[in-house]
């Protein structure tokens, strides 16, 4: 009865619920047996709450014997992996005295979660000497293959799946070509697709995903095209929400405009569609639009706000940017990082330091002693807000204190400390970045070429200049080449700069 009642909570998703039963269960002195164990796990997997709460069940059902029951094992170790504790999940699985195909492929999968692709595809490989993996195995290892470096760990798991016949299964062959979408590989992409010959919404998703990713709107709106000239149509509303994604980064209106009135049209819509709609009009200057759609959403998640948010500071409407926040505060929604670095951003435009710095002492004590991945763009934003408000001293000191400095950190203050005349430090910056092992982007460059201009040193324009060009193998945009031509001209080096153009072909 018992046990009825806790898997009644947990098939209704009240997860709280099922194992606030349980634990009245366990006040009432009530006997488990080896189902009820298993139903808590799965309310505790679905929670994703502290590994102290699996660590407790795992002791109660330890003590009850159920230590070597396979199921209950196998429940345990999803428990950890959720919780994010997979140096627990891998001691249980270690210490089982046998395995089934949910036991490997649990694990694999958590290490697929923790990103370690070396471990998983490791695992893989010892399971296919005791056990054949099923297409779920093959998924998750796919799945954690696509956050490798290098295409070699992913590679030998296709040719798995066409030797044991499992790249039949189509859930296993989009995995496939989810994996080669996440690496960049055209040729691989454009092969796979090719070769399959019933393809189903999720494998055009994933190509039109792939080449949102990689820019190529002509690309995308071809083959919405091709999928809306079918004899069955096979797109959907993440179909849509794709391609007005894509429309938004190329500012295409009119090919996105095009969409909403499909979307109009056969009434395909939810709130994540809407939201695409309000940022793609938001980019595309219709800001008057963005507002509506806002309105029209009636479940507005953090996404929502953040995209009407980041709408308003796009085109430049920072105080209604400002008033949607305390609109935010007002209703006593949850305010998440982007939201922060979104009205951080608004500060940062109007040179409000003085509220800006408010706002980075209420992180200080709410945020920053978080997930550091959590936190690392936010502390980005503070940087850049200091540095937007002419505070060097404060952003040196933000800056010094950051535990995480990726690229962005590094170009942000680069570019700040270049745009108030501090060419020399900016390119003491640059020369720390490289010694941290930090890879510099293009952006990077642009910003040390323009601090370069900014303070007049020519000589290590030019420098920076071969540097990206032949040290660093970037090559210079138009916007590159304006830097140098504009580094000549304001120390009157005219010659020079049209000498650079007709090296370069340019008409700067």
């Amino acid at each position: 009865m018992w046990n009825l009642t806790i898997r009644s909570h947990v098939d209704l998703g009240l997860f709280h619920s099922a194992f606030s039963v349980y634990k009245k269960m366990r006040q009432k002195g009530v006997p488990h047996d080896g189902f009820t164990f298993p139903i808590v796990n799965r309310a505790l997997s679905s929670m994703r709450v502290d590994a102290v709460y699996g660590k407790m069940i795992h002791c109660v059902a330890t003590q009850m014997g159920l230590d070597e029951d396979l199921y209950f094992c196998n429940t345990m170790i999803d428990v950890y992996v959720k919780c994010g504790c997979i140096g627990c999940a891998r001691q249980l699985f270690d210490e089982m005295l046998q395995r089934d195909v949910v036991s490997w492929t649990s694990m694999i999968a958590g290490y697929g979660s923790e990103r370690d692709v070396g471990v998983a595809c490791d695992l893989f490989n010892k399971m296919r000497m005791q056990l054949e993996p099923n297409s779920v195995t093959l998924i998750v290892t796919l799945q954690a293959c696509c956050a490798s470096r290098t295409l070699n760990e992913g590679t030998q798991i296709h040719g798995y799946a066409l030797k044991s016949g499992l790249l039949m299964d189509w859930s296993v062959k989009n995995s496939v070509l989810r994996m080669y979408a996440s690496q960049g590989n055209a040729e691989e992409v454009e092969l796979l697709f090719g070769e399959v010959n019933t393809r189903d919404v999720v494998s055009w998703n994933i190509l039109i995903s792939f080449y949102s990713s990689e820019g190529d709107t002509v690309s995308v709106a071809s083959l919405f095209k091709e999928m809306q000239s079918l004899e069955v149509h096979l797109w959907n509303i993440e179909t849509l929400t794709l391609v007005i994604s894509a429309f938004a980064k190329s500012g295409s209106l009119s090919e996105g405009e095009g969409v909403h009135c499909l979307v109009i049209k056969t009434g395909f819509s939810d709130d994540v569609l809407l939201t695409s709609l309000l940022d793609f009009y938001a980019k595309c200057g219709k800001l008057e639009i963005s507002v509506q759609l806002f309105n029209e959403i009636h479940s507005k998640s953090n996404i929502t706000w953040g995209a009407m948010m980041s709408g308003f500071i796009q085109n430049g409407s920072f105080m209604e940017s400002i008033v949607l926040f305390q609109q935010m505060q007002a209703e006593n929604l949850n305010i998440v990082p982007e939201i922060w670095r979104n009205l951080l951003d608004a500060y940062a435009n109007l040179g409000a330091l003085k509220l800006g710095k408010v706002v980075h002492c209420y992180l200080i004590k709410n945020l920053f002693n978080g997930p550091i991945e959590d936190t690392v763009h936010l502390e980005t934003s503070v940087l850049n807000m200091y540095l937007r408000g002419g505070s060097i001293s404060s952003a040196k000191a933000c800056f010094d204190r950051m535990p995480v400095k990726d690229v962005v950190a590094w170009t942000t203050m680069i570019e700040g400390l270049g745009s108030h005349g501090f060419g020399f430090d900016a390119l003491r910056y640059f020369n720390l970045m490289i010694e941290q092992k930090v890879q510099p982007n293009s952006v990077t460059f642009l910003s040390l070429l323009s601090a370069c201009s900014h303070s007049g040193l020519v000589s290590e324009g030019c420098n920076i200049y071969h540097s990206m060009k032949w040290g660093f193998r970037i090559e210079p945009s138009l916007d590159h080449h304006t830097c140098i031509v504009d580094l000549f001209g304001r120390r009157g080096m005219l010659k020079e700069g049209l000498s650079h153009n007709i090296e370069n072909g340019n008409s700067t």
